[in-house]
């Protein structure tokens, strides 16, 4: 029942709006009106500014990481990664399939990042850190998301090979990859047909 209450908690955690939030308090506008629609940090930071879109993109990272975590705030001694994982995939749940907003919500990306900064932080900078290099050279948010999301599973088989938590690291590391690339089947549509809009 314990496990139950904390699931709930971290999808309720993981669906907090904050992109909704940002163009409701920064222009009094519904970001899903606008732009891609999405209520992501990439559509606030071309919808509402180069600044609103970084404190979204942190605070979907940051409740991603904090529905892990939460746990241990009521006196729990330790979490583990199996636990971990549990709550973080009902975080990125939380926000890709939000309650409040008819489960039309975020694609997952940056509440992913901070799921897995709390759960295995060493394949998650590595990762970020191809993320950084794709988008510095190509400036396409969806091609750098889609580049290190390819590159997380090979990276938490470099890092964890020899150890028994790749046997569950492993496969829910290519499950969030297939999850992500569904939630951009339309940027890789857009892609295909060379329409996919440059962040700046």
């Amino acid at each position: 029942m314990t496990m139950i209450l904390f699931s709930v908690i971290a999808y309720l955690l993981g669906s907090i709006p904050f992109g909704l939030l940002a163009g409701r308090l920064a222009k009094g506008i519904d970001i899903r009106e606008h732009g891609s629609r999405n209520i992501g940090a990439t559509n606030v930071f071309r919808t509402i500014g180069k600044k609103w879109g970084i404190v979204v993109l942190l605070l979907d990272a940051a409740k991603g990481a904090a529905s892990c975590l939460f746990p241990l705030w009521t006196g729990i001694p330790e979490l583990s990664v199996s636990i971990r994982l549990i709550l973080g995939v009902a975080a990125i749940l939380g926000h890709t399939f939000p309650v409040w907003l008819g489960f039309k919500g975020g694609k997952g990306v940056a509440t992913s990042l901070g799921v897995f900064l709390a759960v295995c932080w060493q394949p998650t900078l590595s990762a970020f850190g191809i993320w950084i290099l794709v988008f510095t050279v190509t400036r396409v948010i969806s091609i750098a998301s889609l580049a290190a999301t390819l590159a997380f599973p090979l990276m938490v088989a470099l890092f964890y090979w020899a150890d028994p938590e790749l046997l569950l690291l492993l496969p829910i590391s290519l499950l969030l990859a297939g999850f992500i690339f569904y939630t951009h089947r339309s940027n890789i549509e857009r892609l295909r047909q060379g329409t996919e809009k440059k962040l700046f």
